[in-house]
């Protein structure tokens, strides 16, 4: 059995509760399943600096982009929900939890990219 230390989180919901499955690693939190090829191509991409969305396409600023999960937002009763539409996004350059940086009819807010998608 391999080292569970060495599994990559789920892409989709970022949980690291990922286990292996033949040729694939699965999320029993949201069920996702993506193969182990993919998982060593993102580790690779990961390290060129460039932000992607849950899809591993790429995003820039002034991207559009939809919400692929329900948010609860940290410290409030505000959900950020499923299918949001979010224009012109921010990547900021500095060292921190979160890629993209976003304003929406509730607020400013600091999103990871791996709840979004290129709209």
């Amino acid at each position: 059995m391999s080292d569970p230390t060495n599994l990559p989180a789920c892409p989709v919901c970022g949980l690291e509760n990922t286990y292996p499955d033949g040729d694939n690693f699965v999320c029993p939190d949201c069920a996702h399943e993506w193969p182990r090829a993919a998982a060593v191509d993102d580790g690779e991409a990961a390290g060129d600096g460039i932000v992607r969305d849950a899809n591993g396409n790429p995003l820039a600023d002034g991207d559009a982009v939809i919400l692929i999960k329900d948010l609860k937002v940290k410290g409030s009763s505000i959900v950020l929900k499923k299918g949001t539409k979010v224009k012109s996004i921010r990547l900021p350059r500095g060292a921190g939890d979160h890629e993209v940086d976003c304003k929406t009819d509730q607020g400013a807010f600091m999103l990871k990219a791996c709840f979004l998608k290129k709209a």
